[in-house]
């Protein structure tokens, strides 16, 4: 069964198609963002993203060691390993 999608990735769908539009009917031909503001929505969507993907890691974590499933170390390097997302969108940012 396909679940339906979140209205968070709804909202960035139309938003993305908005701003496609925008390009397309521009006047000059270029994009119609900012740098600055298009790498500072790359960077939020970046954290947002990574924020989302935490929220289920850690409640598996918190699950998995009230078990005594794993160790904590463990539990610990799952949870901040979507935040390399982050910081990959930074490094991009300033190189």
């Amino acid at each position: 069964m396909i679940e339906p999608l979140p209205d968070i990735a709804i909202a960035m769908n139309s938003l993305a198609e908005n701003v496609v539009l925008q390009q397309d009917g521009a006047a000059g031909g270029g994009p119609s963002i900012e740098q600055g503001a298009a790498a500072a929505l790359g960077i939020g969507l970046a954290a947002i993203g990574a924020g989302y993907a935490e929220r289920g890691i850690g409640a598996a974590v918190v699950g998995a060691l009230a078990e005594d499933s794993i160790s904590p170390g463990i539990g610990i390097l799952l949870t901040v390993l979507p935040e390399t997302l982050v910081i990959f969108a930074l490094v991009a940012l300033f190189v």
